[in-house]
């Protein structure tokens, strides 16, 4: 897709500096920020002259890619909303109007104009700022996001709130194509359009290829449509068209005029004014746009057009693998690395291959997280049997009901933390109908920088609550593929529950054999204390087991749980230890201590596990070490109850 009007590549775009290669990207002096280095605060950035934004903007996006290529972090999407946030600020008089970003992956060039510009050098790091906007962050983060399609729900709530209170301020969400594709944004949009509320909904399509009417002709409709007198006029002829009868007539006429320049009109059906597309990186046609809208009543609808990546040659070309790099030399790229041990999401992609080659009647089905899930080799190879559901988590679940209801094997792979959006149609669509659904259950535990809202830290809890439904939790990687076997032989719904990243690098075997529902294994025999783990938390079990002479069992089901194996280790130690990357409140170590209690067994039990808070983003392994999940901390807990 290319960008009318906008920036297109690093050489042309960015001030001068010293070349790059591939990626046409360049070492950048400090001095090159002198503008930038001006802007604390957006009441600064309102001062500018206009001609000065320009500037800035090459600027704030060649800082963008420093930055983020020395941390780590989302690099495509926010590359491409750089112009959009600086003509927010500069035409909203932002924190007193509220900016709601959804997901909010898209937000570093609004965090480092609104004064948090030299704290994203620890930007996702333990005691450094979020990856996404959260509230006690700063004044200027009104909703913390970081699931998808919940900005105009909030905003709508903001403007409400404002005019219940008198108060005249805005409200503007800035909302994705992709998250555009979950219901929750079409319920608000349809509470918001029927209200009539102050509210202005911002579509940032970075997808849509732009069409040739888009560019300047469209941009002076969009500054035409968004005009008070256009507005003006519009309300008196509907008043004098519906006083002679024939306004809705009218109406459609108009709409199907507007509809030959612009796109679907299916929001102003809404209840919302459409105005658009308009290039998202046009500073002369955004602000005055922006400007008009700002002085115009009721539900408004904004469409932009940007490109992921904007202004990096690399980025531009592929905003996949760009989307959320590790560190990378921005004059070379993004390197890929052969070889190393698998991620499970690889363990995952390669067992759905392997299993699509034996029953024709596996369809899998993702939320928008075919990369992420390690679903591209499938979805190449079968392409007629992989559905992307876009990020409608409740949709996806239900889907595979039905799918299941007709004799088909759904896979759904799955986040941990998205599953929680489609909880009640586990229950109800899934788990009570006893279908067979094979939940693939990426990313459970710690999942690093992305922090408090990707961690998988509530899945035992919220899945081993629900009737028909087995719960698995693999060692390793060859376990993994074992376990998701045997989830797919099953007559009824399954979850398999692993992290994100690799494992302790244990080979993966061809064959494919059922593990036996509910049993687990000893791993290491040893006096006194026996250490019951689960997942991945096995490998500092055995660890910590070593210096402790402490007998080891890897649980692998979470549901049913092995009632004899808890019941051998109980009458042979004196302490039972549960260890669990996940929160310690109602989750594996709480499953066995009830089986304890229905076995009538007296026996003193440590829940080791995730306290009872959220967990903050940095490094995972540092983040378990703090939470006395590694191998010494399992060790110093379990002396503290049991001296040698």
């Amino acid at each position: 897709m290319s960008a009318a009007g906008g920036t297109t590549g690093l050489p042309g775009d960015l001030p001068a500096g010293r070349e790059g290669a591939a990626g046409q990207a360049r070492d950048y002096d400090p001095s090159m920020y002198e503008l930038l280095k001006t802007i604390d605060d957006p009441a600064q950035l309102r001062g500018l002259e206009r001609k000065e934004l320009h500037r800035l903007a090459e600027e704030l996006r060649a800082f963008v890619l420093e930055s983020v290529s020395k941390t780590g972090g989302h690099l495509s999407s926010n590359l491409g909303t750089v112009e959009l946030t600086i003509a927010l600020h500069y035409v909203f008089d932002t924190p007193e109007d509220r900016i709601v970003w959804d997901v909010g992956h898209q937000t570093y060039p609004h965090k480092i104009l609104t004064g948090r510009r030299e704290a994203m050098a620890r930007l996702r790091m333990i005691g450094g700022i979020s990856g996404f906007p959260r509230r006690s962050e700063s004044r200027y983060d009104t909703f913390g996001t970081a699931h998808s399609s919940t900005s105009i729900s909030a905003a709508f709530g903001m403007a409400v709130a404002a005019a219940a209170k008198g108060e005249s301020r805005r409200s503007i969400a800035v909302i994705g194509d992709g998250a555009m594709s979950a219901g929750m944004a079409y319920e608000a949009m349809n509470n918001a359009g029927a209200s009539g509320a102050d509210l202005l909904v911002i579509l940032n399509d970075n997808e849509m290829s732009i069409s040739p009417p888009v560019g300047a002709l469209t941009n002076y409709l969009a500054r035409l449509l968004s005009g008070r007198i256009y507005s003006s006029a519009r309300r008196a002829s509907e008043h004098l068209l519906k006083r002679v009868g024939v306004w809705e007539l009218a109406r459609r006429a108009e709409e199907h005029v507007k509809g030959m320049v612009t796109p679907s009109t299916l929001f102003e059906e809404f209840g919302f004014n459409y105005i658009g597309p308009i290039d998202g990186h046009d500073l002369e046609a955004l602000i005055p746009t922006l400007a008009n809208i700002r002085k115009l009543k009721g539900p408004q609808f904004l469409h932009v057009i940007t490109r992921k990546g904007q202004g990096y040659k690399l980025a531009e070309e592929d905003p996949i693998a760009y989307h959320g790099p590790s560190k990378f030399d921005p004059a070379e790229g993004i390197r890929s690395v052969a070889g190393g041990k698998p991620t499970y999401s690889q363990v995952f992609g390669d067992w759905l291959c392997d299993m699509a080659e034996r029953d024709a009647r596996l369809l899998a089905i993702t939320p928008a997280m075919r990369e992420g899930s390690g679903m591209v080799k499938f979805s190449e190879r079968f392409p007629q049997r992989y559905f992307d559901a876009g990020i409608a988590e409740q949709h996806a679940v239900t889907f595979a009901a039905g799918l299941a209801c007709e004799g088909m094997k759904p896979v759904v792979a799955i986040y941990s933390t998205f599953l929680q959006r489609g909880y009640d149609q586990l229950i109800h669509d899934v788990a009570i109908q006893k279908l067979p659904v094979v939940f693939a259950l990426d990313r459970g535990g710690l999942v690093g920088g992305d922090g408090q809202t990707h961690n998988g830290a509530f899945d035992y809890a919220y899945l081993r609550a629900v009737p028909n439904l087995t719960v698995m939790a693999p060692s390793d990687e060859d376990e993994c593929r074992q376990m998701l076997y045997t989830a797919f032989t099953l007559d009824s719904p399954a979850a398999v529950r692993y992290p994100r990243g690799t494992g302790p690098g244990v080979p993966v075997r061809n064959e494919m054999t059922a593990i036996p529902v509910g049993t687990g294994e000893l791993r290491r025999t040893g006096k006194r204390i026996a250490i019951l783990a689960f997942g991945p938390m096995l490998k500092p079990a055995l660890e910590a087991a070593a210096r402790l002479d402490a007998t080891v069992a890897n649980m692998r089901f979470v549901k049913p749980l092995d009632v004899e194996l808890v019941r051998r280790l109980a009458e042979a130690h004196e302490l039972l230890v549960t260890v669990e990357e996940h929160q310690v409140m109602a989750g594996a170590g709480s499953a066995v201590c009830e089986t304890l209690a229905r076995l009538g067994i007296e026996r003193k039990v440590l829940l080791l596990g995730l306290p009872d808070r959220f967990i903050e983003h940095g490094d995972p392994a540092k983040l378990l070490a703090s939470v006395g999940l590694d191998a010494g901390g399992i060790c110093g807990s379990i002396r503290k109850v049991m001296p040698e």
